[in-house]
């Protein structure tokens, strides 16, 4: 094995339910400590203090996020789902939490790695392979990737699972919702219980290498030798539910490319834009994770790296039925057309109240008359997201709204707006109309 260096810290998973239990025993308890000594300090000093201001401290933050990181699985993926970017859409607080997990997750030490690997293919698994860097290339929330080459000469990727996350999930999630509610982070009025069980269920399928081998099967046969984009290929003899090997995309990180010429950033955007279209329209799967992360760009060969299928989701004809009206009636500046396209879907329910809808369909028809030009959009330079921000937080703000799209509604937004963010870093310039015009004749 060789090692190279990277800025995560080697640190052991707990790999136990008691371990697990007991770290966020222990991050509550000093979260609730050191909240309670301030909040007496400050009541001696004469002020009233609001809980959320006693536990947002910067150092309570700061164990909050170093405990997601050390816990990795659940724990630490739930909030990586709440935000792409974060920045112009999260409380200020849970942007940085957000922004450190993603730019400092821990890795395992090499024993620990060592072990996890020869449960899945044997104590003598090392002699299977010319190389195996023991320092991961990328590390994330449920497992961390290595690098390495076989003795047949094969250059590969591969993704070993944390011990413990698997059998950890549900009560993880648990765990951390209730440590949001607890801090406030939580959002107000709104019932966390469908979305706690949706990631309850999407999180214990990205744990099942297995089923992501079988995704990334599937979509690459829908996405066929389409030009511009590179796979990976799923070596089988190596894979199993805790491990997967695939074959080596080459490549920088996607967010590299914002230093390219403008007509190369264009035009990642313009493909990745165009790959959502048809994903909705024509494939009916879609890679629903859209972070910068699942992403690499290669300059040498113009291709585009697309990593990562453990959220890969079937579209109902009946959604892509309706998203294609909406769409349709959006471009149009068809009011009427829109609204009925929105409560189609359910963006709006039946029970949504009036002043509600309009301010929801006001939020789409911002967005498609941000895009209804023949002229390229500059994803760069558009304030649409901070408009569209102000909107959603006077929402927010109101007692009595608390609004949830259906599940895969849920889906198709935030895929919209990964790519939407993505685009936004790269400075893309795109017609978006164009783009959306051939999504739905297609």
């Amino acid at each position: 094995m060789t090692a190279h260096d990277r800025r995560g810290r080697a640190v052991r998973v707990p790999s136990s339910r008691l371990s697990r239990l007991a770290g966020f025993g222990g991050m509550t308890t000093g979260i609730a400590g050191r909240a309670l000594l301030d909040g007496a300090r400050r009541v001696g000093r004469g002020e009233r203090p609001e809980l959320r201001d006693l536990i947002l401290t910067p150092t309570n933050i700061a164990r909050f996020t170093d405990e997601l990181a050390r816990m990795r699985g659940a724990a630490m993926k739930l909030g990586q789902l709440m935000s792409m970017d974060g920045g112009d859409v999260l409380p200020r607080e849970l942007a940085e939490i957000m922004a450190r997990l993603r730019a400092d997750a821990d890795v395992m030490p090499p024993r620990q790695l060592r072990s996890v690997l020869a449960e899945s293919w044997g104590t003598d698994w090392l002699k299977r392979f010319e190389t195996f860097d023991v320092r991961p290339i990328a590390a994330a929330s449920i497992g961390q990737v290595h690098r390495a080459r076989t003795r047949d000469g094969r250059d590969l990727a591969i993704k070993v699972q944390y011990p413990g996350v698997a059998a950890s999930i549900d009560s993880d999630i648990d765990n951390v919702v209730g440590l949001m509610r607890v801090s406030g982070l939580a959002p107000r009025g709104i019932d966390l219980a469908p979305l706690v069980a949706e990631a309850k269920r999407q999180l214990n399928e990205e744990a099942d290498y297995a089923l992501e081998a079988r995704n990334l099967k599937s979509y690459a046969a829908q996405i066929g030798d389409a030009p511009g984009f590179a796979l990976p290929r799923v070596q089988d003899d190596l894979s199993g539910r805790r491990v997967l090997a695939m074959s080596f995309v080459p490549g920088r990180p996607l967010e590299a490319a914002a230093d390219a010429p403008q007509s190369v950033r264009d035009d990642i955007g313009h493909r990745l834009l165009a790959l959502t279209m048809r994903e909705i329209f024509e494939f009916g799967l879609m890679q629903s994770d859209p972070n910068l992360a699942n992403y690499r760009y290669d300059a040498e060969t113009d291709r585009i790296g697309l990593l990562d299928f453990g959220a890969v989701r079937p579209i109902e004809p009946a959604l892509v039925d309706g998203y294609r009206h909406l769409l349709e009636a959006g471009l149009a500046g068809n009011e009427a057309a829109l609204e009925a396209a929105a409560r189609g879907i359910g963006f709006i329910g039946e029970d949504t109240a009036p002043h509600h809808s309009k301010t929801l369909l006001l939020m789409a028809a911002m967005a498609f008359d941000a895009v209804r030009t023949d002229t390229p959009f500059d994803f760069g330079r558009s304030d649409l997201v901070s408009r569209l921000r102000d909107r959603a937080l006077d929402l927010a703000a109101e007692p009595a709204f608390a609004e949830v799209p259906p599940i895969d509604v849920l889906y198709l937004q935030r895929k919209a707006a990964g790519v939407y963010l993505i685009c936004r870093r790269l400075g893309a310039r795109v017609n978006v109309k164009e783009v959306f015009e051939a999504g739905v004749n297609a």
